[in-house]
């Protein structure tokens, strides 16, 4: 999983006022480190040698983990690194609107499948605005549309509501 790193001064990092200084915080680091302000959990650990504290940063992105058993909302933000933790694992994504009525149709039955398929990874991308880029680069044409990716690739597409097509392409990734 690629991860995002910055450089951190002082200067940089705005502590919460709502934690004691030597409890986990939440902080915003400047938009050099993601391209936006993201709040992220800060460790501080004991003073150095140096007479300056040390800071251990952890990304909720770095949290980021495939779930079985379940469908995953997941964004432009969380996709690449769910699929790349993944590994192996067949991976399926029901890139969906909100204002679709094939896609609310399939969707009950969609999470039907994550509990039934329990070594598959079930995740769901709103293929909103904000999700823009991100279908854009997935090549989605039509809603709802089913993307099956093995070992980070996409290797089936299934477009439509359609259950069986969709059945059919997951068992012939899995047995691939």
């Amino acid at each position: 999983m690629a991860l995002r790193t910055c450089t951190l001064s002082p200067h940089s990092i705005r502590p919460s006022s709502s934690f004691p200084c030597a409890a986990r915080q939440q902080i915003a680091l400047p938009s050099s480190c993601f391209g936006s302000k993201k709040n992220v959990g800060v460790s501080f650990s004991s003073t150095s040698s140096t007479g300056k504290r040390d800071y251990r940063v952890r990304s909720s992105l770095e949290t980021v983990e495939p779930t079985v058993g379940k469908v995953t909302e997941v964004n432009k933000d969380t996709f690449w690194p769910i699929v790349n933790a993944a590994g192996d694992k067949t991976v399926v994504l029901d890139m969906y609107t909100q204002w679709c009525g094939p896609c609310k149709v399939i969707a009950p039955k969609y999470q039907a499948l994550s509990e039934k398929y329990l070594d598959v990874v079930f995740l769901k991308l709103d293929c909103n605005q904000e999700n823009k880029a991100l279908a854009k680069e997935l090549g989605i044409k039509v809603v709802p549309t089913f993307k099956i990716l093995k070992d980070s690739k996409v290797v089936k597409e299934v477009t439509g509501a359609k259950l069986e097509d969709l059945v059919l392409a997951i068992d012939t990734v899995k047995s691939s």
